[in-house]
């Protein structure tokens, strides 16, 4: 099509960067899809960017498959009850914490803004905003295009393809790019091998790749932690907490900075593989199934294989696959005993371990520390856990450098930070109002300060920034 290297530039990472928003209403979705986001995505891939009609079609006939005939009435009932506020809300959530993590990684400017176009259409009718033509970015025109001819090249290869794109020309799609697509699609994809596809990715950046180090990469393994943690609201924040405990229970034990660091590292990705795991086993309040179990074992398995995806993360990867090893050989996902856990996975198992049992969960209410030192002992009496990590652990957990605080990030003041931390965490604006003894309306006349105050619009955006600033620790 013509275009240079900055719009090159940003199509390149629009197209990685496009869902990586999604996480923050997977809480939502899973409890309007009968509990499997993932499945009613895959459900709805080919039909996203098609008309209303479409799209209620399909609908209908899958939100809730293999559940009771009741429960599908329910779901369906309520998807078209919440309308297209609850898509707008879903999608400018999905656009804006997809911004916020590109602008952490340090992108550029007109990317980040591109972000906030996922899902809108030529003709007007998209959402969050309803931008249409050449109010839409080239890039996300394009990437808009591109993601569904891979998709429907897969369901139902070319024809379907290109018949669809006829369809939506005009009114989904730019006509101009829907023709370039239309004429070159086929002859791009007999390039693209499956088997190497990655390499490829990496090999077709139109930028020069710089290596990430130093402060750089910390903020890209910090992106990894809130992508996984902001997936549950009873996981938010744990990574980064993981992470500062264990390396400072690492350093009580006498490691040099430079393996503390790994450690900590390592905290930071070790939950990244949740992020392939159904919100309805990760919320689920109920004993889970074998078959649930399974999946929660899959987790490490799948940090493992994402992580080594990239060159340099090694020895990060090989602790943070590992945290969920115990020494017995119960752990997972290779159920190793003993020498075989590195010590930096042992440290992290029993920081994990002391942040989990001090926090919220689905099924319980958090443990005093007390009580979770007393349980990580009944571990280590069980073989389970390392007694010296789980000491250093303890010792760094109860012995935390207390800060004086500064400033609040956007002149955010003390009364907003407590709204903050509280709806980051789930809370209505009733719950709200009854935890901090003000009403629901001035809980509201908050959140919309709040909201001003930082640059949002959605919840989970503002979840993200309370992440991000360290608000909910």
């Amino acid at each position: 099509m013509g275009l240079g290297e900055p719009d090159l530039q940003d199509i390149f990472y629009l197209s990685l960067l496009r869902f990586v928003g999604c996480n923050a209403h997977a809480e939502h979705d899973a409890a309007v899809t009968g509990g499997n986001e993932m499945a009613f995505r895959r459900g709805m891939a080919t039909v996203i960017s098609g008309e209303p009609a479409e799209l209620a079609s399909h609908i209908v006939r899958n939100l809730g498959a293999g559940l009771p005939a009741t429960t599908r009435v329910r779901l369906v009932a309520g998807a078209f009850a919440a309308g297209s506020k609850d898509a707008r809300q879903t999608i400018a959530a999905s656009c804006e914490v997809a911004q916020l993590i590109a602008s952490r990684l340090g992108l550029g400017a007109s990317l980040v803004r591109a972000l906030g176009y996922s899902g809108e259409f030529w003709n007007g009718k998209g959402l969050p905003n309803g931008a249409s033509a050449e109010a839409i970015p080239i890039s996300s025109r394009i990437v808009n295009v591109a993601r569904d001819v891979d998709v429907l090249s897969k369901v139902g290869g070319r024809q379907l393809t290109e018949d669809v794109l006829r369809k939506r020309r005009g009114r989904a799609y730019d006509p101009t790019v829907a023709d370039a697509f239309t004429q070159h699609a086929w002859s791009i994809r007999e390039g693209i091998e499956d088997g190497s596809l990655w390499d490829q990715v990496i090999e077709a950046d139109p930028a020069v790749s710089i290596p990430l180090a130093g402060d750089r990469l910390t903020a890209a393994l910090e992106c990894y932690a809130d992508l996984a943690d902001i997936k549950c609201r009873f996981t938010r924040a744990h990574s980064p907490a993981v992470a500062d405990i264990a390396r400072r229970a690492a350093t009580n034990l006498g490691l040099d900075p430079a393996d503390a660091g790994v450690i900590g590292a390592a905290g930071l990705v070790q939950e990244i593989g949740k992020t392939g795991i159904p919100n309805g086993i990760l919320d689920s309040a109920q004993a889970l199934t074998p078959g649930q179990r399974e999946s929660i074992r899959l987790s490490t398995y799948l940090t493992h294989t994402t992580l080594a995806r990239c060159h340099g993360l090694e020895a990060i990867n090989a602790l943070a696959c590992a945290h969920h090893e115990r020494l017995d050989g119960s752990g997972y996902h290779r159920g190793v005993t003993g020498d075989q856990i590195p010590a930096g996975a042992r440290i992290l198992a029993a920081a994990d371990a002391f942040k989990a049992m001090t926090s919220d969960r689905p099924w319980r209410p958090r443990f005093a520390p007390d009580e979770a030192a007393r349980r990580l002992g009944t571990e280590v009496k069980s073989g389970k856990l390392g007694h010296d990590a789980v000491d250093a652990v303890l010792a760094a957990a109860g012995h935390a450098a207390q800060t004086p605080r500064q400033a609040w990030p956007a002149g955010l003041s003390d009364r907003e930070v407590d709204v903050l931390k509280l709806i980051s965490l789930g809370g209505t604006n009733r719950e709200v109002a009854e935890k901090l003894f003000i009403s629901p309306k001035t809980v509201g006349r908050h959140v919309e300060n709040i909201y001003g105050k930082i640059g949002v619009t959605t919840r989970p955006a503002a979840t993200l920034f309370a992440m991000q600033h360290h608000l909910l620790s």
